[in-house]
């Protein structure tokens, strides 16, 4: 497992190592042996589904909850693996190829840098980091290395999804111009959740928009195929005000932003929209010159009257068996293909986050250079 092939080059009589060159693709009868890093609702889910995948072991979870710890050791029984409370130790196994880290927001950063540094390959939940900062740091060291590094936006590796922006991006239904999203939901997040103790803490999750919004904002900077220039908005703890006490993340917003190539968008998120209000949960709308796109619904609608509105890209009626993100994650690992959801993909996005955040935040215009981060 990443073994390190050397061929030497003899140049007189001293011995010198011209050239090296790492293998980090596995072929497919090669067992990649997986670490989690962090057992909460999400790395719970992400490890049921990596035990799933053909040639796949589980051979070590980390978590600081003894209880989460000793769930997901059970969960992962036949592959009987080793655990540990301190990521470090799990990530000095030179018996792990591949991690995934799945902790808070503010711990992705640090442990991504550490487990890339190890020579691991690397599933980060998304987002990839809260901070401008922190994600200039990230990018440097990924862009270092040869391991495969994914971001955990796995609507990125939705077929039907796919199919869609790759028809938009093919200017079948016209040209974009602008863009409405929203994510919309009936209640705030369980306060007595197990994600409770730092989702709430702005500091930690990075606030909503960082932590949640940057799934949808990704769909939509790859609908465009663009990245924001600019960003405007207004929000705060609108209706659940220090609930729960101590509460620094906002349960409403709503931003504008325009895009390098033009595309103008709005975006709302909150936690109140009663269950019976139309135009509540997900979408995202494009508008081009010739009707818009639902894209999340695979439907074009045209500006013609008397024209029925085209599904093109349905989504399934059941939820596959296997996770296509996760399946593309260890396609990379043994192909050497690109992740569906590359570093600078995923550092976009979180940035584009950010950007609505600090915009919000800082109560003006908040422009792209004002990040200053490289991607």
């Amino acid at each position: 497992m990443n073994q390190i092939n050397r061929r030497h080059f003899f140049l007189g009589a001293a011995a010198t190592a011209a050239l090296q060159s790492s293998l980090h693709a596995q072929s497919a009868a090669d067992k990649v042996r997986t670490g989690f890093i962090g057992v909460g609702n999400r790395g719970s889910s992400l490890l049921r589904n990596t035990l799933k995948e053909p040639n796949v072991a589980v051979t070590a979870i980390c978590d600081l909850k003894p209880d989460r710890l000793d769930k997901a050791a059970s969960t992962a029984s036949r592959d009987n693996p080793k655990t540990f409370t301190d990521y470090r130790k799990l990530l000095a196994d030179k018996d792990i190829d591949a991690v995934y880290i799945a902790s808070p927001c503010d711990l992705h950063v640090e442990m991504a840098i550490a487990a890339v540094q190890a020579g691991k390959h690397v599933y980060c939940e998304k987002p990839v980091g809260i901070t401008p900062e922190s994600i200039g740091r990230l990018l440097k060291v990924v862009r270092g290395t040869k391991t495969v590094f994914q971001v955990g936006q796995q609507l990125r590796s939705y077929p039907h999804i796919r199919a869609a922006v790759e028809r938009v991006q093919g200017g079948e239904f016209g040209k974009v111009f602008m863009v409405k999203a929203r994510r919309h939901s009936s209640n705030d997040l369980n306060h007595e959740g197990s994600s409770a103790e730092w989702f709430f803490d702005a500091s930690r999750s990075g606030d909503v928009l960082v932590e949640m919004s940057v799934h949808n904002l990704d769909l939509c900077n790859w609908a465009v195929d663009s990245r924001p220039e600019w960003a405007a908005g207004v929000g705060g703890t609108l209706l659940w005000v220090n609930d729960p006490p101590g509460r620094t993340n906002m349960d409403g917003y709503s931003l504008n932003y325009e895009y390098t190539n033009g595309v103008k968008m709005t975006y709302s998120q909150v936690f109140f929209h009663p269950r019976t209000l139309p135009a509540g949960g997900q979408f995202i709308h494009l508008y081009t010159d010739k009707g818009a796109v639902d894209l999340m619904a695979g439907t074009f609608h045209s500006r013609e009257q008397g024209v029925e509105p085209i599904e093109f890209a349905k989504a399934p009626e059941e939820r596959p068996e296997r996770d296509a993100h996760i399946q593309a994650f260890y396609e990379s690992i043994r192909t050497g293909k690109k992740p569906a959801c590359d570093i600078k993909t995923g550092a976009t996005a979180a940035l584009t986050a950010i950007l609505g955040r600090e915009a919000i935040y800082r109560k003006r215009t908040m422009h792209w250079q004002e990040l200053r981060v490289a991607v």
